[in-house]
């Protein structure tokens, strides 16, 4: 107002003053110092400049509606071209269009009406996800390999001989059909999560404890992954199981220790059974092959003593009917041949009369030195002794006889 009133102030005049930088009216976009301008700029007269512009530049000229024109080709261009979209070598690319199905593409670079007529999905269908239950693993904050946390509430389970088992498992699983993975489930994590823990507590609770913590790991792995890829197929998921692995099979932590005094004392009892029982099947087939052998040991004496007291009747029988015939001769037969039985084991020296003498001195006889070697001299009372005892042949043989003329004595 004072600038005004004394003619536009030291700096010159114009409409609605000036300044040392040049001055300019609102309407015109005019700039105050260090280019900053007391009025909001004006679009209309920016508008009308880039329009000159474009006549200037394009033949002919155009007009305001022919500018327009030209932006929304620009602006349809573009919108067009955002409809292409890439597919990587190991993705599927799957196009919906007002957010229904509508078709699959496979790798490569691909195009959809842009949105929101059409857009593209792009699942993964060969990188094999992992699902912990039971557990999560997290990179350590130290970057020194992973942390792992306990989820008791998914990994305590009831075995079938009502025993409370810790399982930690992971199911391996990739995108077999990506349609029915996006569309069929809302929520492809969590509904492999609970099915495979829903899976593994039906077959844990089919399974005693001693099966699961040994030898049963192999059989449960197999039987879980089968249940829950039949679960999965139920649901229309698009899934398809790689593994199904047991990380940890164990009692609860605060029973651990008693659990394995228990199993402990089991497999002693075990272990003392099996002891037994091998005793048992070493014992008894020879207690019974022993007394199948003295039965038939006794069999045959039972047969060996019948023969002989037959064949001894039978002698004797006809040994009777004999001495019946002719007694003189059967007596004196008898008598020889029992003579012969004796002296023909018994040790004798014979002795000729002559060899005494008329002075009645028996000669020195060398009996030591008559005896083979290996034999003794009894006493004459002896039972075993010269006529008494009888021995084989083959221990006795005979004794050197000096002269067979002459009386024995």
């Amino acid at each position: 107002m004072i600038w005004q009133s004394q003619g536009g102030g030291p700096w010159g005049t114009g409409p609605r003053g000036g300044g040392p930088w040049g001055g300019g009216s609102r309407n015109n976009g005019g700039t105050g110092p260090r280019g900053r301008s007391p009025y909001p700029p004006d679009f209309e007269e920016w508008l009308r400049r880039g329009q000159d512009r474009v006549r200037r530049i394009l033949p002919g000229g155009f007009g305001t509606g022919s500018g327009i024109a030209i932006v929304l080709i620009a602006i349809l261009v573009i919108w067009l071209a955002s409809g292409f979209y890439r597919v990587l070598p190991d993705e599927v690319g799957i196009v919906l269009r007002f957010g229904a199905y509508n078709r699959t593409t496979q790798p490569g670079l691909n195009y959809h009406l842009p949105s929101p007529i059409e857009t593209a999905l792009t699942p993964s269908v060969t990188r094999v996800n992992r699902t912990e239950i039971g557990y999560r693993t997290a990179d350590s904050l130290t970057g020194r390999g992973s942390v792992t946390r306990q989820v008791p509430e998914e990994a305590l389970m009831l075995t079938g001989d009502e025993n409370i088992v810790d399982i930690n498992f992971a199911v391996f699983w990739v995108i077999r059909d990506a349609k029915s993975y996006l569309f069929n489930i809302r929520d492809p994590e969590m509904t492999v999560k609970s099915a495979a823990e829903s899976a593994m507590r039906e077959v844990i609770g089919e399974t005693p404890i001693a099966s699961a913590l040994a030898e049963g790991r192999g059989k449960i792995e197999t039987e879980t992954q089968q249940l829950l890829q039949q679960l999965l197929n139920d649901y229309g998921a698009g899934i398809e199981l790689t593994e199904v692995q047991l990380q940890r099979v164990d009692p609860p932590d605060p029973v651990i220790d008693a659990f394995r005094d228990v199993q402990r004392a089991l497999a002693d009892r075990a272990r003392l059974r099996n002891e037994a029982e091998a005793y048992a099947n070493d014992i008894i087939p020879r207690a019974r092959g022993d007394a199948v052998r003295i039965t038939q040991e006794a069999e045959a004496y039972r047969q060996q003593a019948i023969a002989r007291a037959q064949g001894d009747a039978g002698r004797f029988n006809e040994v009777f009917k004999a001495y019946r015939a002719a007694q003189d001769v059967t007596q004196k037969r008898l008598y020889l041949e029992t003579m012969e039985d004796i002296l023909k084991h018994a040790n004798k020296v014979v002795i000729d009369k002559s060899a005494a003498g008329g002075n009645g001195v028996l000669p020195f006889l060398p009996l030591p030195g008559l005896i083979p070697k290996g034999e003794t001299i009894k006493p004459a009372g002896d039972s075993s002794s010269a006529a008494g005892g009888a021995q084989p042949p083959s221990q006795q043989p005979a004794a050197p006889v000096p002269s067979l003329s002459g009386t024995q004595q």
